[in-house]
């Protein structure tokens, strides 16, 4: 069994920073994917960066330079440090990771962006 807990989330206005983590516990031996999704209302759930073991990052075109994906792997721990942030990035955001060819997510934690 695989947890995903995040944690970080909130309120923040236009043009602030926000971080979120997220910590993987249960049987694990490596995480070759971890990564973040999110879901505004209406909208399907989509890819916001994922980051390999090796450190090779993927991301969304419209998050490239304002968003930073991090993992600490000794923590099996993902990071995700939103800066510029604007209204259309307003979701819940999920974690992601791949543990043995399966595909397990968290919660979600709602991050909103108004003034």
């Amino acid at each position: 069994q695989v947890q995903l807990v995040e944690s970080g989330g909130g309120l923040v206005q236009p043009g602030e920073s926000l971080t979120i983590s997220c910590a993987a516990s249960g049987t694990i031996l490596i995480i070759p994917n971890m990564g973040w999704y999110r879901q505004a209302p209406g909208k399907e759930r989509e890819l916001v960066a994922t980051i390999t073991s090796g450190g090779r990052t993927n991301q969304k075109d419209s998050v490239k330079g304002r968003f930073t994906i991090s993992r600490d792997s000794a923590k099996n721990t993902v990071y995700l440090q939103m800066n510029s942030l604007k209204p259309d990035d307003t979701a819940v955001y999920y974690c992601y990771a791949n543990v043995a060819d399966t595909d397990h997510w968290g919660q979600g934690t709602q991050v909103t962006v108004s003034s």
